[in-house]
């Protein structure tokens, strides 16, 4: 299987594939998430590690039973040959109502068929009122083309 765009990535291409992967986890469909991956992809998600297609999908099915009304927008930072460094923010609440906001870093490395087959994310959560939330739009679904990037929506 491939997965274009595929390495070596150049500037628009990495970016094209973070918009790809935002895409995806905004769909919040964990097995269409992991179709993106390896199948003996390895993670660092936090705290966690784990490896394997069937791992991502428990993992982001455990994820978003959590974290409600998920919007995930991400950043290419940099990228060379197979590697490609995102940062992201994405904003939900919990069960409770509370909303959240969680900033962070992801470094993906991609096989020769442009699935990624590893991925490691530092990811720092901070409550958040539901007025300063920034990102509006139907979800779950992509991110309409009408809505910045975090570019252009400063931290």
């Amino acid at each position: 299987m491939s997965r274009p765009p595929l390495p070596p990535f150049t500037r628009e291409t990495a970016a094209q594939k973070a918009r790809m992967a935002e895409d995806a986890w905004n769909s919040r469909d964990p097995v269409r998430v992991s179709l993106a991956y390896t199948e003996d992809s390895r993670w660092r998600n936090r705290a966690e590690f784990f490896e394997g297609r069937e791992s991502i999908v428990e993992f982001l099915t455990r994820k978003w039973a959590k974290e409600h009304d998920y919007r995930l927008i991400k950043d290419l930072w940099a990228f060379d040959q197979n590697r490609i460094a995102v940062r992201f923010q994405y904003e939900w609440h919990d069960g409770a109502g509370q909303w959240h906001r969680s900033y962070g870093n992801e470094q993906w490395e991609f096989d020769e068929h442009g699935l990624m087959r590893r991925r490691e994310a530092s990811i720092n959560d901070i409550a958040i009122k539901e007025s300063e939330r920034r990102f509006h739009w139907p979800a779950p679904g992509p991110r309409p083309a009408d809505v910045a990037g975090l570019s252009e929506n400063p931290l």
